[in-house]
């Protein structure tokens, strides 16, 4: 059995991208060759590694096991490369990170500009995930850090505060609603809404709690950003619900008001989750420190 890094890193990617085109686009392979690659490694194992169906693949048991032991290999380079990287100039690394809606739009860009423009040889990997898909993926070394909000089980990780993400109901200023101060998602659920574009982490997990509460939620238009759903609840086309910090920032130029949601499920405590810090490349840990430290 004789798998080289490039396996690995296609490997990692075709699992990560649930896709071998995709994977393969990744690792910077030919899709000829990046099957080929796989079908080696499975003929050298004895084992199929990938499931395949119309939607593309999924890691079999053995794959499962495969892709534990790539990223605890790749990591170990990644080490490797880290420690080199204090002498040698010009070294690159790449941190991947998953993160839920509100952390992704609203904390995460300024933050990582800051530290990207003082670490120019290191790279960030960034996906919007749902907190609960986060969490595996960062248990099973799928990603270095995640960004999740605090409902979900963390378990087994190591975890620190990143940032309070409370949701608010948005309206036009002079809404029959805009006045109160708070109110539960259940008073409003059957109205009208203007949400995110599908495959959005916010907007799936507001679909869960209306679908709790009886009712498909009601979407007139999907869009692909906080400010874009501010424009048009401004404009009376529906009602929204944005963190407070969109909120905040839209109501300078638009003229909105937001209602805080009373539901205990739309105050969220956002947490970085590692499997172990110390585990972590170098670089990765100091971008986990100054997101620790740099927010609060």
């Amino acid at each position: 059995m004789r798998f080289d890094l490039t396996d690995l890193r296609l490997f990692l990617h075709v699992a990560e991208a649930a896709s071998i085109t995709h994977g393969a686009d990744r690792a910077g392979l030919a899709l000829a060759s990046a099957s080929a690659r796989i079908r080696g490694m499975e003929e050298a194992l004895g084992v199929a590694l990938l499931e395949r169906g119309r939607r593309g693949v999924r890691p079999t048991p053995a794959g499962r096991a495969l892709l534990r032991h790539a990223r605890l290999v790749l990591r170990q380079i990644e080490h490797m490369r880290g420690e080199l990287g204090e002498y040698a100039r010009g070294l690159r690394g790449r941190v991947r990170l998953l993160s839920n809606t509100a952390a992704l739009t609203e904390f995460l860009p300024e933050a990582l500009a800051v530290w990207l423009a003082a670490h120019p040889t290191i790279d960030i990997d960034l996906e919007e995930r749902l907190s609960e898909e986060i969490v595996p993926a960062v248990a099973e070394g799928l990603a270095d850090a995640g960004i999740v909000a605090d409902a979900v089980d963390l378990a087994g990780l190591e975890t620190f505060p990143f940032q309070v993400d409370q949701l608010v109901l948005v309206t036009p200023r002079d809404h029959p609603l805009a006045s109160l101060r708070t109110i539960a998602f259940a008073e409003i659920v059957d109205r009208e809404f203007v949400g995110l574009a599908p495959g959005s982490a916010l907007q799936d997990y507001l679909g869960r709690h209306a679908a709790r509460a009886g009712y498909p939620l009601r979407l007139r238009v999907r869009l692909g950003g906080f400010d874009a759903i501010c424009r048009l609840v401004e404009q009376g086309v529906g009602l929204g619900i944005v963190p407070e910090a969109a909120a905040r920032r839209c109501r300078r130029s638009m003229t909105i008001r937001a209602v805080p949601l009373s539901d205990p499920w739309a105050r969220r405590q956002l947490t970085i989750c590692v499997r172990r810090l110390e585990d972590l490349p170098p670089y990765a840990r100091r971008l986990i420190e100054h997101l620790k430290h740099e927010l609060q």
